[in-house]
Parts: structure tokens; sequence; C-alpha cells
């Protein structure tokens, strides 16, 4: 398929996949992805908004506020057991997807997920840039607070990763979340009080998640000290860079993870981490349009050409892109396991589209 049919393609399977309310499901026909993400939904948002389609990205973020407008007295009781240090089940804490309708999930699928509060906000400020939308400030100011108050309070709490797994770490790519979010809204608003503790988040990573020159996937507290807890790669620590700007794409730090990814991870598409078992740890392709927006800023545009092609190529007859693809898996036997258990990988994913927007947004 042609790359601009396919751009034409994503956006509107995006928008046919948008819920009345606002929500974008995860994949229509994944029953498992049946939700929509907080994190997932913002960089669906943000990919809509940067290829014109700003009324389906301002329909996410007013679900995003009807969802949360009503969280403060759940949140007042997090904060009254946080201050009196008092035991706090992770079922307890703010969800991190819901129901298109907006309802609270209540499956016992890995609820404490910080990173999409932090993505939202920083989503929602990018939003404002684009269009203009500053009343939205006001309008959504219940939800803004209720979130600021949640990740200014709880960022440093273990939780689980964008991948829904390792709960008893701090990871990265969540912490570049919390950070993006805080700076962008800090910087709209002149709030020192975000743009601090932003700088905080900042210190933090640079502080306690560096190892051997590059970033770590994961780190916890031992004995009152922060230090690497899993010292592999993660392609999501590429968010450090793009888009939430923890550090530069030049800074040695970076170049050395992504060299690392490229060394542990990289076929022609981009692997999540290298103990990666979810069906068989094949290649995801919004990780691969990650890779190639990396590449572009670092100035080798044949290679982020190249991204959008391999990308590009996995479209099936309808232009629809999947998850993930089985070209390279690290374990072919789990793979054969997953599909006999839960069927195919999902396809549409629309966070597959939306980095697929974003590179061809950036390459053009």
């Amino acid at each position: 398929m042609k790359l601009e049919h396919l751009v034409s393609v994503s956006k509107d399977i995006i928008k046919l996949n948008q819920h009345p309310s606002g929500g974008y499901v995860a994949s229509p026909l994944f029953s498992t992805y049946s939700y929509s993400w907080l994190r997932d939904g913002t960089f669906i948002a943000n990919a809509m908004d940067r290829v014109g389609e700003t009324k389906s990205a301002e329909q996410f973020y007013r679900w995003v506020h009807r969802v949360l407008k009503d969280k403060r007295p759940r949140l007042t009781e997090l904060l009254r057991k946080h201050e009196n240090r008092e035991w706090i089940d992770r079922s307890e804490f703010l969800g991190t997807r819901y129901h298109l309708d907006g309802r609270d999930d209540h499956s016992e699928w890995g609820h404490f997920q910080l990173d999409g509060y932090g993505a939202w906000i920083w989503g929602l400020v990018e939003h404002i840039r684009i269009t203009g939308h500053t009343t939205l400030l006001e309008e959504f100011r219940e939800s803004i607070e209720i979130t600021v108050d949640y990740i200014m309070t709880f960022w440093h709490y273990p939780n689980f990763d964008c991948w829904e797994e390792y709960p008893d770490y701090v990871h990265p790519a969540t912490l570049a979340c919390l950070y993006g979010g805080l700076k962008a809204l800090g910087k709209l608003e002149g709030r020192q009080d975000l743009i601090e503790k932003a700088d905080l988040i900042q210190n933090f990573i640079h502080t306690h998640a560096v190892h051997d020159g590059r970033f770590v996937k994961s780190i916890h507290c031992v004995n009152e000290v922060w230090q690497p807890a899993l010292f592999g790669v993660d392609a999501s620590l590429m968010w450090l860079a793009l888009p939430f700007g923890v550090c530069e794409p030049t800074d040695p730090i970076m170049l050395r993870t992504v060299q690392a990814i490229e060394a542990d991870l990289k076929h022609n598409g981009i692997q999540r981490y290298i103990e990666d078992r979810y069906y068989g740890g094949g290649e995801w392709l919004l990780l691969t349009a990650w890779y190639g927006w990396i590449q572009l800023e670092l100035g080798n545009k044949d290679e982020a050409q190249r991204c959008l092609a391999w990308i590009a190529s996995k479209a099936d007859e309808l232009g629809r892109l999947p998850e993930q693809v089985d070209d390279h898996l690290r374990e072919a036997a789990v793979y054969k396991e997953w599909i006999e258990k839960h069927g195919e990988p999902a396809v549409p994913l629309l966070w597959s589209h939306a980095m697929f927007l974003v590179l061809s947004d950036r390459l053009n």
C-alpha cells in the first residue's frame, strides 16, 4: 500500500474507532484491548493533532476530563493514607485505562500505572499549543489539578511499566511521561512548583537510572538507596528524548541507549526488551516508528524513511497495522502458545497507526 494512502487510511481507522464519548479503543478486534488507555490515547490524540485532525484529539481530552473530574474524593483518601504512611493497595490507585463510556475498569490486570497521567497533561498542552484553545485550561481545571496532585505525590512509587509489567520497580519511561506533563504545564502557566518537581524528576533519572553510560530499564530502592533493578535496555527509553525532552536525542547518554537498542533489539523493526515473552517478543511497529523518529532527529533521514516503509509493508489488505509481527521472534515456541490461547496479535492497533502518522508527518 502506498504511503500516502496509508496515511489517509490510518486517520480513518482512528476516527472510526473513537467512541462517541471521545475515548480511543486500543484495538477494536482484540478483546483484551477493548479499553481506552490514558497513555495510548494521548499518543493517538497527539498524532491526530499533528495531521490536522484536532477535533478528534479534543474529543479525547474531553473524555479524559470527564473520566477524572469526579476522582477528587478518591484522591483525597489516597493523599491521606500517603501522609499518614498507611499501606495503599495497588487496586486503590487511579486506573490506567477505562471503559470507553468512562466507567472504571475493575479487572485485576495491572491498575497502578502512572505514565498516562503525565502523558495526558503533556498532550493537552501540546493540543493547546497547536490549536490555541487556551480556554480548555480552565474548562478542564478540575481534572488537571487532580492529575497534578496525584503525580506530584506518587511519582516515585513503584508501579506497572508501560507494558503492564514489573510493578515493583520505578521506570524511567514512566518518569519521562511525568516530567513531560509537569514541565509542559508549568511552562504554559508559569507554575514554578511544577517546573521544580519536573526538574527534580529529571535529576532523579540522571542520578539513579544510568548505568555504563546509558539509561536502564527500571530502578528500585534497596535499603533507602535507589539503584538499577533491571540493567537491560527497553525501547520505551526513547521517550526520554522524544517527545518528553528529559534529554536531547544527541545527549551522550541517549546515544549510548540508542546504540544498546540497536545491538539488542533491532532487526528490521524494534523489539521491546530482551526478556520479552509476549507473543514471543516480536518487532513492534510503534517502537520502530519511534526509532525512525529518533534517527530523523539525529540526521539519519534515510533510516527514518526505511522504518516508515517497513511499517507500511506490514499493513494488511485493508491497511490495518498490527501491534507486532513475528519476523524475528525472541522465543518462537512462546509465540505459538500465545496464538493458541489468545489468537493472533492485535490488529488494528490504533497506537501503531498513530506512530506511523507521527513519523510520516515528521518526514514531510
